[in-house]
């Protein structure tokens, strides 16, 4: 039986986890000035020093907004610099000297919403839940109110999202608010197929069900697999593309995702991806060039039998696969999305 001195460290060490996860969550302040005719859309983005697929759609949306002609940028917390680990000349202001007016839009990802009351009442707030299955992180069951965390916002304009999924499962959430899809973009630019040879490796993204990946590298060892396990960590947009150009199968990890990027670029750049949807990538799983699984036992067959197969039949899956994610996932099709969803706001 635990020693109390051990349950109360157990308790202050959760408790310091809780207070440092919310303290990023702080939303800045800023002075709302009186309305103008232009008005302008700010997205509103935590800093990251690494890859986070998140920050990266909030940037491209405020370029394909401002190539539409409705005026936006990102905004920073104080003193905040640009991401290094993609390029970008994405208009960026901060907190402390942001022009912002009463009839400007705030864009608001997910994450914040347990600190949405700080939020002054004149700011017309239009969440963008990039993250559905988190809505509710951090949000207190037995002292919130229905609706909670949006329900407090005096100009609440209503959610865009990522997903068919997220959609679904926003909608079942917050049943009267106006729900929206903005399609992720899978930059053909970056991630894209070519015909050089396949080797027998298998990439992943170890970011998500750690312990299960764990296991599953394990078996595999155990079982004679003589295909090479690469962990796609620590690169670059461009680096990730480079390296999925030349493998076969992607292990897909994801777990209650909004989308799931790692999935559809890796079927971009013509891998035959077997693993898990994650919910949001149920959409783009097709069985003609990807394999969904529902389990360890099932992931460890899919994968054998994945890598039982001749590789130049996992390329043309790969090629069918990257057509398909390419056609859907364009830079296009989201402009579109963007002018429909900010023609009733804007």
């Amino acid at each position: 039986m635990p020693v109390p001195g051990r349950q109360l460290l157990r308790a202050a060490l959760r408790n310091y986890s809780t207070r440092a996860d919310l303290r990023w969550r702080k939303i800045p302040s800023f002075e709302v000035l009186p309305a103008t005719s232009e008005r302008a859309v700010y997205y509103l983005t935590p800093h990251s020093d690494g890859p986070h697929g998140g920050i990266r759609v909030a940037f491209r949306h405020v370029d394909l907004l401002n190539a539409i002609g409705i005026r936006s940028a990102v905004l920073y917390p104080k003193g905040t610099r640009r991401p290094a680990w993609f390029e970008s000349s994405t208009p960026m202001v901060t907190a402390d000297t942001v022009e912002f007016h009463a009839d400007d839009i705030l864009v608001v990802p997910e994450v914040y919403g347990p600190m949405l009351t700080a939020l002054r009442d004149d700011i017309r707030v239009l969440i963008f839940n990039q993250g559905a299955y988190i809505t509710f992180n951090h949000v207190d069951l037995t002292t919130s109110h229905p609706g909670a965390p949006y329900s407090t916002l005096s100009r609440f304009e209503g959610i865009m999202t990522v997903s068919e999924d997220s959609a679904e499962l926003l909608g079942l959430a917050f049943p009267e608010a106006q729900i929206d899809i903005a399609r992720p973009v899978v930059d053909s630019s970056i991630f894209y197929a070519d015909e050089r040879p396949r080797s027998k490796t298998i990439a992943y993204v170890p970011t998500r069900r750690a312990d299960e990946l764990h296991q599953v590298l394990h078996i595999l060892r155990a079982r004679g697999t003589t295909w090479e396990l690469r962990a796609l960590q620590g690169l670059t947009e461009k680096a990730v593309g480079e390296a999925l150009r030349s493998t076969s199968i992607f292990l897909s990890l994801s777990e209650r995702d909004g989308f799931g990027l790692p999935p559809a670029e890796a079927m971009a750049c013509g891998n035959y991806v077997v693993g898990y949807h994650g919910g949001g990538g149920r959409e783009f799983f097709d069985p003609a060039f990807s394999r969904t699984t529902t389990s360890t036992i099932d992931l460890i067959s899919a994968l054998e039998q994945a890598m039982s197969a001749p590789l130049d039949l996992l390329a043309r899956k790969g090629r069918a696969a990257s057509d398909s994610v390419l056609n859907a996932y364009s830079e296009d099709g989201l402009r579109d999305d963007l002018a429909r969803i900010y023609s009733r706001l804007i």
